[in-house]
């Protein structure tokens, strides 16, 4: 079994005006092996196609400059080259991610390109886990939650690996307790 801990990060807006539709625009990764140890990383821009430019906000929350995601690929093209790193069609995986919003927004993407999103379906969300886990009130950011189980927060927040590497700390912290 190879663990496929993710993160993405999607075009936003202050205040989501209506109608916006959210693109991804970054994928980051680290595949685990069954013990939690780290075997690789994946991180790509994605080039949103309903909403190239990017808002302000999202520049200055994702720290993405324009010019990166101009030069980035499109979407059908980064995906295939993660379905590759992953292994969809040879490997046994399971999609790990902090909350389900990153499913659900590669599930959309996957809509709004034509492309099958099977490939999605084995999948956990660690945050709702994490939750009943620790039998909290309520869910717990990524930060908060690796600060509370007495881990460093290291990088930049808010970007796709980064995110993905530090959800990865507690997944290996945990890993006998997840259930997929």
């Amino acid at each position: 079994m190879k663990f496929i801990v993710y993160d993405i990060e999607a075009t936003c807006w202050e205040g989501r005006p209506p109608g916006m539709v959210q693109e991804t625009l970054e994928i980051g990764a680290c595949a685990m092996d069954r013990y939690g140890n780290i075997e690789g990383h994946f991180s790509r821009l994605i080039k949103p196609v309903i909403h190239p430019k990017m808002s302000h906000f999202c520049q200055r929350l994702l720290k993405i400059d324009q010019r990166e995601v101009n030069r980035a690929r499109d979407f059908k093209r980064v995906i295939q080259e993660f379905q590759d790193w992953v292994g969809v069609d040879e490997n046994e995986y399971l999609l790990a991610s902090w909350g389900d919003f990153d499913r659900e927004q590669l599930m959309a993407d996957c809509r709004l390109h034509r492309l099958e999103d099977y490939w999605l379906d084995e999948h956990i969300d660690l945050k709702k886990q994490y939750q009943e886990i620790k039998n909290l009130p309520k869910k717990r950011g990524l930060k908060s939650a690796v600060k509370h189980e007495g881990y460093q927060w290291e990088g930049e927040q808010h970007r796709a690996l980064v995110d993905a590497q530090n959800t990865a700390k507690i997944f290996r912290g945990m890993i006998d307790m997840w259930r997929f």
